[in-house]
């Protein structure tokens, strides 16, 4: 396992968007994180001033854990997964809206706390205030017969009618902020 020290190393390259962030470790036997530093860090970057942004901090063929950063208002927009989700804030508080099985429903959430949502669940984000949360993905098992449908729908969030893709090391959002 890397250290953080040992991470803050590694050179920083610029990538897509303008962004400039070290590649960092996305998978191993065990990563360690300090989320008040990346938070820090997502917070300096052009892209939260516009109203969001993310980082995937762990990436394996069935899990994901992403970091998302939200300014007060901002919103991300009806969505979905192909697995199961959960979702701790971090800090400030965020309302998810989501559909359940016979209506939708409204969940307010402070730091500290954890909503998890089952698959294929349409949901909206909308910070209250300055927030961060960690957005966890675990993909359906990879069972031989259903292989192929997960993979080809696993690395995909549907907002709407437009599509992010988690490219890399990002979690790359559309909608609107």
């Amino acid at each position: 396992m890397l250290s953080q020290e040992e991470a803050m190393t590694i050179p920083q390259i610029t990538v897509h968007n303008g962004r400039v962030r070290e590649p960092g470790v996305l998978a191993a036997t065990s990563l360690k994180f300090n989320l008040d530093e990346e938070i820090r860090q997502l917070q300096a970057e052009p892209r939260w001033q516009a109203g969001h942004t993310a980082k995937t901090i762990a990436k394996y063929l069935d899990f994901r854990v992403v970091l998302v950063v939200m300014k007060a208002g901002a919103q991300l927009v009806r969505h979905r997964t192909a697995g199961r989700i959960s979702i701790q804030a971090c800090r400030g508080s965020i309302r998810v809206l989501f559909s359940g099985a016979f209506e939708s429903e409204t969940v307010g959430m402070a730091a500290g706390d954890l909503l998890m949502l089952d698959r294929e669940v349409a949901h909206d984000v909308e910070a209250l205030a300055d927030s961060a949360f960690l957005l966890t993905i675990a993909w359906p098992s990879l069972d031989p017969l259903l292989t192929g449908e997960i993979l080809a729908r696993a690395p995909v969030h549907r907002y709407g009618a437009e599509v992010a893709a988690i490219e890399d090391d990002r979690f790359l959002m559309t909608g609107t902020a």
